[in-house]
């Protein structure tokens, strides 16, 4: 009962928009300096600071050795990544392009930064990020996945689709 309400009402898609706009704030102020600031964002300190807690190398040994072995020597790839997922990370979620894909790659990045050690207002935004992923196509109804989805299910996806796919394509426009 209250997936539908998540995935097919009107009144839920309105609550989200408000919610999906808030989150993405939240990540584009948090990338934008990175991304566009006077010093290049380095995320090797922070990428060290993991390395060396020992909360992390007890807790999360596959991540500590991912970080050590893959993350610190492609530090510059990551503060890339990680400047830039945060600016396009935001920017989908407030226009409401590709909602869903947007909020995946957040939560991807809240986990990351939790797994390293880092609280800060990750929880928060998991959360929320939780309600955004459950809505599917209605988070992004109000914005520009109500123009975007169908075009990409009617020429990407073309063929591709199972009935049911279509049927709810139908309704969704």
């Amino acid at each position: 009962m209250f997936m539908d309400f998540l995935r097919n009402n009107s009144i839920a898609a309105a609550i989200l928009t408000v919610v999906r706009v808030y989150l993405g704030w939240q990540w584009l102020t948090a990338g934008w300096d990175k991304a566009f600031g006077a010093e290049p964002f380095d995320a090797s300190g922070f990428i060290q600071g993991a390395i060396g807690s020992e909360e992390v190398a007890e807790g999360y040994p596959t991540y500590h050795a991912f970080l050590e072995n893959f993350a610190a020597p492609n530090a510059e790839l990551f503060s890339f990544m990680v400047a830039w997922g945060e600016v396009l990370v935001g920017l989908g979620l407030i226009v409401g392009v590709l909602t869903t894909a947007a909020a995946f790659f957040g939560v991807t990045m809240n986990f990351a930064f939790m797994f390293a050690g880092t609280v800060s207002s990750n929880p928060w935004l998991l959360l929320l990020s939780f309600f955004i992923l459950a809505a599917g196509y209605n988070a992004g109804k109000f914005g520009g996945d109500r123009w975007v989805i169908p075009y990409l299910r009617s020429k990407v996806f073309k063929g591709k689709m199972t009935p049911k796919d279509q049927q709810s394509d139908k309704s969704a426009a």
